[in-house]
């Protein structure tokens, strides 16, 4: 027999069903409805919460800060699945979804709802802001998911707003606003505001320039902090047990003391005394190791440019690492001299033109001293020019004993499109493209530097 709606429950289901209508028609029509829009807004009064909710125009920042207890409610509002209560049937449970689609609409409809033409340097400010709301929502740190979007579920969606915000910077008139200082501190260093002012630097000069640099180096440093933690978390090295343990407190093996010392128990008065301390050892074996890493710079492998640029630096800080870079399109550009310092690095890179990886290989190959000391990583999607000369190159370096490590993508998002051809002859070759998150290749450094 079936169950009798209840009324309360009916009209939950239609006021989520107004306010969900209403986000799908401003995402695909700008121009307003006003029966949804009124609608709407008698929702979101009986609900009490603020009619900014229902404009566009206010960011999500603004409406926080008039409302401070609504904070809470947005992080983490996207992670969970909503909870139906058994008895009421195919509709949603009582006002709370409809609170929390009100609160849904908002986020979705600020982030994905760009609109067209010019953009100021306050619309993608407030954009970035939404965005950092939008990803607090889904659980993440704002900005994770644009900067680390690659890999497990999130990836595609991290690409998706990396794509909106590139868009956001290409419709801005970035030089206007970089020669505006008070404009210029408006904007927040992302990937796509990167890459924008790399491909554009050659034409800027004086305050503009000044503000370009400052975002650059801004985002360096912290790309640089999240990349340097992640070297540290991995291992290095094997324990060399030829080495003394320092006795240090922090070293101090508490467990084999102990064990080690349970002759000396003393029943009668209940102590252990002990006449031997242990140590754990901590020195680990290195091996004088070089890394040469080249970086495809053509304006398609912009991501990877920027994010193994500042890993090179911090391998390059490593002991007993001695690292080389070289970038190219269709010449080569040996950065080895700046490889500590990114951000210099950058500011010499020119972003764009062909691919041609064989003039990059003849300044590589005459810094392999030492094949089986050796690893080469070479990032590019292997669009190339000349690609059986590469690959016969790459195949040869390979053989004599050279760790060549082929890396189609080390970017924010983890995806890159492959040249067919060469993955499938590198793979044949035993040396698989590697792509996918830049967390990957600090994984294969690693391990090859233990």
């Amino acid at each position: 027999m079936t169950e009798p709606v209840n009324p309360g429950d009916l009209a939950d289901a239609n006021r989520r069903q107004v306010l969900y209508w209403r986000l799908l028609s401003r995402l695909f029509d700008p121009d307003e409805q006003p029966g949804l829009e009124s609608t709407s807004m008698a929702v979101v009064d009986d609900l009490g919460l603020p009619a900014a909710l229902l404009d566009p125009a206010v960011s999500v920042d603004t409406v926080v800060q008039r409302f401070p207890a609504l904070a809470d409610e947005l992080r983490g509002l996207l992670t969970g699945t909503e909870t139906v209560s058994d008895d009421a049937g195919p509709f949603a449970p009582g006002q709370a979804e409809v609170r929390r689609a009100a609160l849904v609409s908002k986020v979705l409809l600020n982030v994905f709802g760009t609109g067209t033409g010019p953009v100021s340097a306050g619309q993608l400010a407030r954009w970035q802001s939404d965005a950092g709301w939008f990803e607090q929502a889904l659980g993440h740190a704002p900005g994770e998911l644009r900067r680390q979007g690659g890999g497990g579920q999130n990836g595609g969606l991290g690409a998706t707003l990396a794509r909106l915000e590139g868009d956001l910077v290409r419709r801005m008139h970035l030089r206007e606003v970089l020669a505006d200082p008070a404009l210029a501190r408006q904007l927040t260093p992302s990937m796509s505001l990167i890459e924008q002012l790399l491909r554009d630097k050659a034409n800027l000069s004086g305050v503009a320039l000044a503000n370009a640099k400052a975002l650059i180096r801004r985002f360096v440093d912290e790309v640089a902090q999240v990349l340097r933690t992640q070297v540290e978390r991995t291992s290095v090295g094997t324990i060399d047990r030829s080495v003394p343990p320092k006795r240090v407190y922090r070293n101090l093996d508490l467990d084999r003391t102990i064990w080690q010392n349970l002759t000396n128990w003393n029943p009668e008065d209940e102590r252990l005394y002990v006449d031997r301390l242990y140590y754990r050892r901590t020195a680990r074996k290195t091996t004088p190791s070089r890394l040469i890493v080249v970086v495809d710079q053509s304006g398609s492998m912009v991501d990877s440019m920027v994010n193994c640029t500042i890993l090179a630096s911090i391998f390059a800080g490593l002991p007993k690492v001695e690292v080389h870079l070289i970038a190219y399109d269709t010449q080569a550009l040996d950065l080895t001299p700046w490889v500590h310092d990114p951000f210099e690095v950058l500011l010499r890179t020119k972003l764009g033109g062909g691919t041609d990886g064989t003039v990059a290989m003849a300044k590589a190959r005459p810094k392999i001293l030492e094949p089986r000391n050796t690893v080469l990583v070479w990032i590019s999607d292997f669009y190339e020019w000349h690609a059986q000369q590469l690959f016969d190159d790459m195949a040869a370096v390979h053989r004599s004993g050279v760790r060549v490590i082929p890396v189609g993508s080390v970017s924010s998002s983890g995806q890159q499109s492959v040249n067919p051809w060469f993955r499938q002859r590198l793979k044949d070759l035993g040396t698989p493209v590697l792509s996918g998150h830049i967390r990957k290749l600090v994984f294969e450094l690693k391990s090859f530097l233990t």
